[in-house]
C-alpha cells in the first residue's frame, strides 16, 4: 500500500466505517421490496454520493421504478415520477405560470422536476424539446419558467429509464444528453432463485412500509467524505489513459478499434470515473482509490459516452465491448 494512501486510510478509518454502514443499511432497506439487483442499488447510491445522474436500461418488469422509489424512501427524501410520452411538453416537467383569479397576478406552478430524486420513466419517448428542458435541469441544477430562473432542490438526481427493445415512437437521446449521465446501468433478468422469491412474494413487498435508514444531512456528510478520498497520481494517470485510449486507440496497441470508434469519451467521463471510484472506495471502508475501483466503475461510466461506427454495428461490436478491450490494453498501476 502506498505510504500516502496508508496515512489517509488511518485518518479516515471512522469515515470508511460510516461508508460501509451506509451501504449496508440502504441495500438492506431496498431488499425489503426489491429482490436481487444489489449491484444496481450500490451504483445508484454511488451516484447519490457523487451528485450524478443515472440512465437505467432494461426490459419492462425488472423493478427499475420500484428500485428508484424504494431508494428515495430509504434516504427519506423527496421523490417524483414523470411518465414521458410523445405529447409531453416542457412545461409539464418544469412548471408554468398560472393566473391567480383572486389577485389577477401570475404565479409559478412548479412541476415535478422540483424534487430530490426524479424518476424520468421511458425518457426516450419524449420529443427532443422536452429532453432539452430536462437537460438544463440536469446540468445547471435550475429551470427557466417564463423568463425567470428557479434553483432546484439539493440533493437533486435524475434517474431515467428506457426500454432498449421497443423503439417505435421513440426519440433517441442526443450525445450531449447522454454525456450528462454519470452512469448507465443495464438491468438484467434475475437468477432462478431470485425469480422464485419474486413469484413467492409478488405484490406483497411493494406495499410494505419502509422506514428511512438515512437522512439528507447524512448524505451531505458522506459527500464531503467521498470528496476527501485520496487518489494517487498513478491511479489518476490510469483514469486519464483509459479516456485517451478511446480517442487514440492505435497509441495503445488497439489498431482494430480505429475503424470502430466514431468518437471517444469526453473529459466529463474522466471526471465521473474519478468521482465514482472515490465513492466505491469509501463505501468499502477505504480512504483511497485502488485500480480495481476504476476497473469496476469504467463499464458503467464510459460506454454510453462512446459512439461506434457503422462498421462496428455491422460486426456486432458495441460500446461495452470497446471498453472491455480498452481495459485489457491499458496497464493498471
Amino acid at each position: 500500500m502506498p505510504g500516502d494512501a496508508a496515512g489517509v486510510l488511518e485518518r479516515e478509518a471512522g469515515a470508511g466505517a460510516a461508508g460501509v454502514g451506509l451501504s449496508r443499511r440502504v441495500t438492506a432497506a431496498v431488499r425489503e421490496r426489491v429482490v436481487g439487483q444489489d449491484p444496481a442499488v450500490e451504483a445508484l447510491l454511488i451516484a447519490l454520493l457523487t451528485g450524478g445522474h443515472v440512465l437505467l436500461e432494461g426490459l419492462p418488469g425488472l423493478a427499475k421504478t420500484l428500485m428508484v422509489r424504494t431508494l428515495a424512501s430509504a434516504i427519506d427524501t423527496g421523490f417524483s415520477r414523470i411518465q414521458f410520452t410523445p405529447d409531453l411538453l416542457p412545461s409539464d416537467i418544469a412548471g408554468t405560470p398560472i393566473l391567480d383569479p383572486r389577485t389577477g397576478e401570475f404565479r409559478v406552478h412548479k412541476g415535478p422536476v422540483f424534487s430530490n430524486i426524479v424518476l424520468a420513466d421511458e425518457i426516450n419517448r419524449a420529443p427532443p424539446k422536452v429532453q432539452a428542458a430536462l437537460l438544463e435541469a440536469m446540468e445547471e441544477r435550475q429551470v427557466s419558467i417564463a423568463g425567470d430562473t428557479f434553483p432546484l432542490a439539493d440533493p437533486f438526481m435524475v434517474l431515467a429509464t428506457q426500454n432498449p427493445v421497443e423503439l417505435h415512437g421513440t426519440y433517441p437521446l442526443a450525445e450531449a444528453q447522454l454525456d450528462r449521465f454519470a452512469m448507465k446501468l443495464d438491468i438484467g433478468y434475475p437468477s432462478r432463485d431470485e425469480e422464485k422469491e419474486i413469484v413467492r412474494w409478488a405484490g406483497d413487498r411493494a406495499g410494505t412500509p419502509l422506514d428511512a435508514v438515512a437522512t439528507v444531512d447524512e448524505v451531505f456528510r458522506a459527500r464531503r467524505r467521498v470528496a476527501a478520498v485520496h487518489v494517487e497520481e498513478a491511479v489518476l494517470d490510469y483514469i486519464v489513459e483509459l479516456a485517451f485510449a478511446t480517442r487514440e486507440p492505435a497509441r495503445y496497441g488497439l489498431d482494430e478499434l480505429e475503424s470502430l470508434i466514431d468518437f471517444g469519451t469526453s473529459p466529463r467521463a474522466s471526471i465521473f470515473l474519478a468521482r465514482t471510484s472515490r465513492a466505491r472506495a469509501w463505501l468499502r471502508g477505504r480512504g483511497f482509490v485502488m485500480p480495481d475501483d476504476v476497473k469496476a466503475m469504467a463499464p458503467m461510466v464510459l460506454p454510453h459516452r462512446l459512439r461506434t461506427t457503422y462498421e462496428a454495428d455491422a460486426r456486432g461490436i458495441g460500446t461495452d465491448e470497446v471498453v472491455r478491450r480498452v481495459l485489457e490494453a491499458v496497464p493498471a498501476p
